[in-house]
């Protein structure tokens, strides 16, 4: 289950060397945005040897490349694919016949260095109007892809409008995304809350998003972490709530019955899959039932 990707300039050894410590369940090793046209090189060479060197690797580990429009995202790949990251993010993703561009380079270098075919995972970043509009296209571009994440801050320059607190004016990339993800049976990333003091309305916007329906959310500052975790697992209300309806749909199945009701309410074909969700988030191994 990852709930929160926390970013980490590929630029900066200090943070690199921490990242492990911070609680994420995923770390975002950043070759774009984080890192300065001159120190393009360096970052990546800084972020290869970070992976290559790792002892144990705890968290998922997804690096961040460079757009398919610049110089540097065939550099990035060829330097970081031989120490096997789980995945890689490409930005500005626009529609599947770039993920198919990037899915192929990334096929010939795993082949290069005897790699097995597909070990690398893909989780797109949207943050153009032209790839929201295309959301489902590139959830389901190839069997790379993990995931979709949204961008909010590059969506909204794009679209011309006012970034806010509120979001309103990226509802529908978000709902968009969610559809899009869930129709493709990926995973959907909810984009970063930008203001790291504002504590009250990050957890508002965690809560906003959890109940739209990401499966978790990108992290810029280390002290949201706790909070995208907490947040985007279930309670204990829920867990248990879960446990009480599979429990009672396997006595059910035991005695040949079929319809059962659980506190007087019907427990229908919705209900059960949303307790198995809450029950596989809360015991990933399944080891309780």
């Amino acid at each position: 289950m990852i709930r929160s990707l926390m970013f980490l300039p590929g630029n900066t050894p200090n943070m690199l060397i921490n990242g492990d410590t911070l609680g994420a369940d995923a770390l975002i090793l950043d070759l774009e945005d984080a890192v300065s046209p001159s120190e393009k090189d360096s970052a990546r060479v800084l972020v290869r040897n970070y992976l290559k060197n790792l002892k144990a690797r705890k968290q998922f580990f997804i690096v961040r490349i460079n757009s398919t429009d610049t110089d540097y995202w065939q550099d990035d790949l060829s330097e970081i694919i031989p120490v096997k990251p789980d995945c890689v993010m490409p930005t500005k993703v626009n529609g599947d016949k770039m993920l198919n561009k990037i899915s192929d380079f990334i096929s010939s270098l795993e082949k290069k260095f005897d790699i097995p075919e597909g070990t690398t995972k893909l989780l797109p970043l949207i943050e153009t109007a032209e790839g929201v509009e295309n959301a489902f296209n590139i959830a389901s571009a190839n069997n790379r892809i993990f995931g979709i994440a949204l961008g909010a801050e590059d969506l909204s320059a794009d679209l011309r409008c006012r970034r806010t607190k509120e979001g309103s004016e990226i509802l529908y990339a978000r709902t968009r995304l969610i559809c899009a993800g869930r129709a493709a049976g990926v995973e959907i990333f909810d984009t970063p809350f930008t203001d790291v003091n504002d504590i009250e309305g990050l957890c508002k916007d965690i809560n906003f998003a959890r109940g739209l329906g990401f499966s978790g959310k990108l992290v810029i500052s280390p002290r949201h972490i706790d909070y995208v975790n907490e947040l985007f697992s279930p309670t204990e209300q829920e867990i248990n709530y879960a446990v009480e309806v599979l429990e009672c749909i396997k006595e059910a199945e035991k005695l040949g019955k079929g319809a059962v009701s659980l506190h007087g309410k019907m427990i229908d074909a919705p209900i059960v899959a949303r307790a198995k969700q809450v029950y596989e988030a809360a015991y990933p191994s399944g080891t309780r039932l």
